[in-house]
């Protein structure tokens, strides 16, 4: 059967004193309660309390989801400043400290801080995970497999974290750089099928090292509890449209990649450490720096790939209406990344006080004029 190819967005937000711009600490009860009377469980807490996260409804086309994250960021934004906060999307924040933020008071944070120290402090980074519904487990088994490949090109359009704790990092993807030290993440292995990762899941469950598969944080994997594959591996975006226009690319390629299998077809498989060598070129360089066609064994320009995937992936996008939002992608290749951005503003300021405060218009940019209601 046919995956639905449901669509489902979660955003991590920072929530940002409007004077000092530094990172706060919302009244997290107060702020997440009244949260959930509005939103229901759209939105929920995270590890560190400056930071707070929704999620959409199962979208069935990305005119769903572009409507249901519109509708989540307004209210975000409204609800930080009835508390005299300010939202803001940006996979690092530019100077706050991790060691001033408070963790929420929740048994599960805690054991994750208890197992993983001062690691998991020191995690004060905010990301976009897109889940695209394919309900057979082997049919997502085998995408994933082949989407890996992909994460390294789409890592580069989402890159939004240049600077850590005052410093520009030379990253334009440096969440990516704090996350990898948590175990199980990055990019991960081929599995041969469905059961074989069961098998390595059961594994960890007995040898104590995992109590869930949730805590399998990988750059894309199978969602344990639902039937979707999970890309996890992208900074949260600036803009709800770029937002929007990353999830049609990773719909698009699930889609394209399944029609490949259904027709006795694969995407080429490469092993794990040639992925990790672009991984690095994108959260490095962004889209303006160069990753390895290891079809044709050379190094090509960020922005000539993802011309060709787009290229690629064009047979599908229509019959999932999200022509539109693929095409948002050529606006990111002309305007840069939010990391591209970020950094002109610094270098136009050198106030990084002045970078939040940009970050600030551009989380809530196209919101209250043109996005729908």
């Amino acid at each position: 059967m046919r995956p639905s190819f449901t669509i489902g967005i979660e955003e991590e937000y920072q929530t940002v004193d409007p004077v000092t711009r530094d990172l706060r600490s919302h009244i997290a009860t107060e702020m997440l309660a009244q949260g959930k009377r509005r939103l229901e469980e759209r939105v929920k807490a995270e590890m560190h309390t400056s930071v707070v996260e929704v999620g959409t409804r199962i979208c069935r086309n990305i005119d769903e989801a572009r409507k249901d994250i519109c509708e989540l960021r307004r209210e975000m934004i409204r609800l930080a400043a009835e508390h005299n906060l300010v939202l803001v999307a940006g996979a690092t924040h530019p100077f706050a400290d991790w060691r001033t933020q408070e963790i929420y008071p929740d048994p599960r944070y805690h054991q994750v801080v208890k197992d993983l120290q001062l690691v998991a402090r020191a995690n004060l980074i905010f990301g976009l995970h897109v889940h695209v519904g394919i309900e057979d487990r082997e049919a997502a088994i085998r995408i994933m497999n082949s989407m890996r490949y992909f994460l390294p090109h789409i890592m580069a359009l989402a890159t939004n974290s240049p600077f850590w704790l005052g410093l520009n990092t030379g990253y334009k993807g440096y969440r990516a750089k704090v996350f990898e030290n948590f175990p199980r993440t990055g990019i991960p292995d081929a599995f041969a099928s469905y059961s074989d990762f069961e098998n390595y899941v059961n594994l960890l469950i007995k040898t104590n090292c995992i109590d869930n598969a949730k805590k399998i944080w990988w750059d894309i994997r199978p969602h344990p509890f639902f039937n979707t594959v999970e890309v996890r591996a992208c900074d949260i975006p600036l803009r709800a449209e770029e937002t929007v226009a990353i999830a049609a690319l990773i719909q698009a390629t699930a889609a394209y990649l399944y029609r490949l299998h259904a027709s006795n077809q694969d995407f080429r498989q490469y092993a794990r450490p040639l992925l990790m060598e672009n991984k690095f070129r994108a959260v490095r360089y962004g889209l303006d720096g160069k990753l390895i066609d290891f079809g044709r064994q050379e190094e090509i320009d960020e922005r000539d790939l993802i011309r060709e995937y787009i290229a690629l992936i064009d047979p599908v996008v229509d019959e999932l209406g999200s022509r539109d939002a693929i095409n948002s992608i050529h606006t990111i290749l002309e305007t840069g990344t939010g990391a591209d951005r970020q950094l002109k503003k610094f270098e136009e300021t050198n106030d990084l006080k002045a970078v939040v405060d940009y970050m600030a218009e551009e989380t809530k940019a196209g919101l209250f004029e043109d996005c729908p209601a």
